[in-house]
């Protein structure tokens, strides 16, 4: 059974309201003013309040006021006389449930009923409400870690291997076939970056690509620049996000022509590889890399398998998009555009 306080500093109209509303299904608890009202409701629970205008001491809407600060506020139906328009419109922005004007008879409690009823059935929609919301956070926490969990276990994995293939390397004393897997561990490296940056991050859907690529040319820079030649490799990028998928494919284009521009751009000494990636519009970005060495005689990666060419591409079409390649520059310029998402 619902059960109702109601707050009215008239005894008869208490007694009316206890023994019609009863007959209806109710519950009714009665209090003769907002001071013992407000009690009353911070101690027990009830479905709603309903609250007389005018009263002495504190009247209805200062009695509003009380109820709506308690720890679990009631909903709240709001009596007036049949002249206070003015007092009801009050007390619907004081945070009032709904509002029944008080007349003599049965069909002042009629209304009261239907009113009660109605109130009663919005707040237990709006409670599901609640209740589902939370749920669905709840729910999107536990994926949201169990997805941190698998890019940690992925990243973890990826490491494996990449250290695997680069013992296999080591191993190796044809020098053609140990620089093939020393690619191939590069190309495993920023694809693992990617995964451990998401299990990492607050975002496990997208990367920040300033923070990876930062990541990404300095693990490329330990690898390529040696005291013999010198690689100075250098990055401007902005704090852009994209999705796993797009970061991947875009890490691995990094990778390949950063790695082609410390193979073959300076074959007689030191020199610099330059990383840039921009917003180009609200939907497009526009990433670069280029040196200043001797240029592109012959394809991007002169005396090399083509694999990185045909990386280069393929992730390229993943993306929606090619790289294409600036004549005018004096060395080698790529330049790719894409749309971020």
């Amino acid at each position: 059974m619902n059960r109702i306080l109601y707050i009215d500093d008239d005894e008869g109209i208490r007694r009316l309201a206890s023994r019609a509303l009863a007959r209806r299904g109710w519950d009714v608890t009665t209090a003769d003013g907002g001071e013992l009202g407000v009690q009353l409701a911070a101690e027990q629970k009830f479905n709603l309040v309903a609250v007389d205008h005018y009263m002495p001491g504190i009247d209805g809407l200062e009695t509003l006021a009380r109820l709506r600060e308690l720890p679990d506020p009631p909903s709240v139906v709001y009596v007036t006389g049949s002249e206070e328009q003015r007092v009801a419109v009050a007390a619907l922005r004081a945070g009032a449930s709904e509002y029944v004007v008080k007349s003599v008879g049965d069909d002042f409690f009629d209304l009261l009923d239907a009113s009660f009823k109605a109130v009663v059935a919005r707040a237990q929609l709006e409670r599901q409400k609640a209740d589902a919301e939370e749920e669905l956070r709840l729910s999107n926490r536990r994926l949201e870690a169990l997805l941190a969990e698998v890019n940690h276990r992925v990243a973890n994995s990826l490491q494996l291997v990449s250290a695997m293939v680069r013992l296999q390397a080591g191993a190796l004393t044809d020098p053609g076939a140990r620089a093939a897997l020393e690619d191939t561990q590069r190309r495993i490296s920023a694809i693992a970056q990617v995964h451990r940056r998401l299990y990492t991050g607050g975002d496990v859907e997208h990367v920040d690509m300033r923070e990876y690529l930062g990541a990404l040319v300095d693990e490329l820079a330990l690898t390529w620049s040696t005291v013999e030649q010198p690689r100075a490799l250098r990055l401007v990028a902005d704090p852009i996000l994209l999705p796993t998928d797009r970061a991947v494919s875009l890490g691995v284009i990094v990778t390949e022509l950063v790695s082609n521009a410390c193979k073959y751009a300076y074959p007689s000494g030191s020199g610099e590889v330059r990383v840039a990636l921009h917003r180009d519009g609200d939907d497009v970005f526009l990433l670069a890399v280029e040196d200043d060495g001797v240029g592109m005689t012959g394809g991007i990666s002169p005396g090399g398998t083509g694999v990185g060419t045909k990386l280069i591409r393929a992730m390229a079409q993943s993306l929606q998009t090619t790289v294409e390649y600036d004549s005018a520059h004096r060395g080698t310029r790529a330049i790719l555009r894409a749309a971020l998402a």
